[in-house]
């Protein structure tokens, strides 16, 4: 047979450079992933052969094989699964389909260069292989290939490999190490078990080992994990410690879930779920990658479905990891019958109603994991509020914000916590939108709000502003945003208004005309106590710090013009009311325009000429 070599596709090789150069923690890594991707493996075989039980003839019992070669210094683990062809071998090993890959090329190379945690969510898990073996031989024949169609793939990891047709009897794939000089440790059978055990313990299959007799491996195999599916045993039976250790191994996650809930449904329906809470984001929900989720495992009566994030959870639950087991779902079932199954949507209700269930359990009983819970993933339970209008009001319950009356920028405080606070006779949830804890706490909107001792919610996480478009109202209390819309003044209040801005007619006259189109129209401020000037918005108005990231994005935005709100008793605008100059004055109406956009996170039109214009004011010019 000729043998041909290829050369690793880009990316494959700088993975493959990253992984034996930094990956110098873990190493035990990559059996656990040699043993997951057989497992999936058996899984896709078990799954075809629902269809061509002819796929199993001769070989119904599916396991995984580990043995080792201390003569030869090789480890092989080995699978009696689906199996690739030749292209299937090419696709998955030679080059790296998934649009996560160049992200993770990014946090390796960069501040997590050694996190192994990274390994194994972006399905280059086979390439950790390499931290240990100096070279790496694949043996592989797909289940419904003849003898002849064999796959031989070979590489030391350096940027080619060699592809060969070979014979090869049985079906599935054998991956052998030739393991590095220094990787001795990895060659004792007792390790090799122990590894097993830490990491696949509850893989579904058998994971065999040979019989050992005066320290030598015989031709008697025995089984070392516990090969059966966790979830369906009893609760009382299952360990924490049996619970984080098929987290790991179904997470691809060094650290121990925050929290997880295991539930059987019987009924007209009847299935299983078990669901964790990561303690930290999975690598591509911190990046952003709403379309790289893993998602929940779907069994049906243990056979393996699919990862069916978009029909087990929502968006914005894409965090959670786990298995849903249905005992009455078809078992040719596929995944566009999955989108359009009403014992699917049932299910669906089931895994979100158990996840909001658990989250408030930390809440309410365990605040330090509550707290690790809303740092992870408070944001991303936040669009929630805008995908499940069914669960709107459970959602908003779990949400946490910075207050004027909290702890600095800690996001503490509920909308519970506010409306318990509220003064009588006050009918809204006051909050204020901007690009920055500094920016929200310290805008001049607020001052009037403290004056009067009314608390005002602190939003500056990007997606609070869109979010709370969504929200409305929380308790039948309506939220506000102090910088939108006129403020609720008691009848004293509005009759100073409006004395105030009667006597400032001649002033807010003089700045229309010194400020010309920069402004919709200017007003004298009830928001004000101590700063000259503020922007106002509309009700429907964006946040002009949202609209200056939108555009930097390559949004097409129409232009909108701001109302400037001013304090008529602060001594700048006293000074533009007695500037006879008309370019001083213009000067300084333009730089009490531009400080309160500043305020607010606009872009300023001409930062340029803001800097000549201050310069001009400081200078007295």
């Amino acid at each position: 047979m000729t043998t041909e070599t290829r050369k690793f596709e880009a990316e494959v090789a700088q993975v493959l450079h990253l992984v034996t150069h930094s990956l110098y923690s873990h190493k035990e890594i990559f059996l656990r992933e040699l043993i997951s991707n057989a497992s999936d493996a058996c899984d896709k075989l078990r799954f075809e052969a629902i269809g061509k039980p002819g796929l199993l003839d001769g070989d119904s019992e599916l396991h995984i094989d580990v043995s080792w070669d201390e003569t030869a210094r090789t480890i092989t683990v080995r699978d009696n699964g689906i199996g690739m062809t030749r292209d299937e071998v090419v696709a998955n090993i030679g080059t790296i389909a998934s649009s996560g890959t160049r992200r993770f090329l990014e946090a390796m190379s960069g501040e997590q260069k050694a996190d192994a945690r990274l390994i194994g969510q972006f399905g280059v898990g086979f390439y950790s292989s390499f931290v240990v073996a100096d070279k790496v031989t694949v043996l592989t024949r797909r289940a419904d290939a003849p003898v002849g169609e064999g796959v031989k793939w070979e590489s030391d990891g350096k940027g080619e490999y060699a592809l060969e047709q070979v014979e090869l009897a049985g079906r599935g794939t054998s991956v052998t190490l030739h393991l590095k000089a220094d990787e001795d440790e990895f060659l004792k059978a007792w390790q090799l078990k122990s590894l097993i055990r830490k990491y696949s313990d509850h893989v579904a299959f058998p994971i065999r080992m040979p019989k050992e007799e005066d320290g030598k491996p015989t031709a008697e195999w025995e089984t070392v994990n516990d090969a059966s599916a966790l979830w369906t045993k009893p609760k009382s039976e299952i360990s924490d410690e049996d619970y984080q250790s098929f987290y790991k191994s179904l997470g691809h996650d060094f650290n121990d879930a925050l929290a997880w809930t295991h539930n059987r449904v019987e009924g007209s329906q009847s299935f299983t779920t078990l669901l964790y809470i990561p303690a930290q984001p999975p690598f591509d929900l911190m990046m952003g990658g709403r379309d790289e989720r893993k998602g929940l495992k779907l069994y049906i009566k243990r056979v393996f479905i699919m990862d069916a994030a978009e029909e087990l959870l929502p968006n914005y639950l894409r965090f959670v990891r786990g298995v849903v087991d249905a005992d009455d779902l078809p078992l040719n079932v596929s995944r566009e019958i999955l989108q359009h199954n009403r014992q699917l949507e049932r299910i669906k209700a089931a895994c979100v109603k158990r996840v909001l269930d658990l989250i408030e359990k930390l809440a309410k009983d365990e605040p330090e994991k509550f707290a690790i819970f809303c740092k992870a993933f408070g944001n991303t339970l936040k669009e929630g509020i805008s995908e499940d209008a069914t669960n709107r009001e459970r959602i908003a319950k779990l949400l946490r914000f910075a207050s004027t009356k909290g702890e600095g920028a800690q996001q503490t405080v509920s909308l519970d916590d506010y409306i318990g606070r509220m003064a009588v006779g006050q009918d809204a949830i006051w909050f204020i939108t901007a690009d920055s804890y500094a920016a929200a706490a310290g805008s001049p909107q607020l001052e009037a709000f403290r004056a009067k001792g009314i608390e005002v919610l602190l939003m500056f996480d990007r997606i609070d502003e869109w979010m709370v478009g969504y929200l409305g109202e929380y308790e039948g209390k309506k939220l506000r945003n102090v910088a939108k819309g006129e403020l609720p003044l008691d009848e004293a209040e509005k009759k100073q208004q409006e004395e105030t801005a009667k006597e400032a007619e001649p002033l807010l006259k003089k700045l229309k005309e010194l400020l010309g189109d920069r402004v919709g129209d200017v007003k004298v401020s009830a928001r004000l106590t101590d700063s000259p000037s503020c922007l106002a918005l509309n009700d429907y108005d964006m946040a002009p710090h949202l609209a200056r990231l939108l555009r930097e994005a390559g949004q097409d935005l129409p232009e909108s013009k701001p109302t400037l709100e001013i304090n008529p008793q602060h001594a700048l605008l006293k000074r533009v009311e007695s500037e006879a100059d008309e370019a001083k004055a213009k000067d300084l109406a333009t730089l009490l325009l531009e400080q309160a956009e500043i305020a607010v996170g606009a872009q300023l039109p001409d930062p340029a000429a803001f800097v000549q214009r201050m310069n001009r004011v400081l200078l007295g010019t």
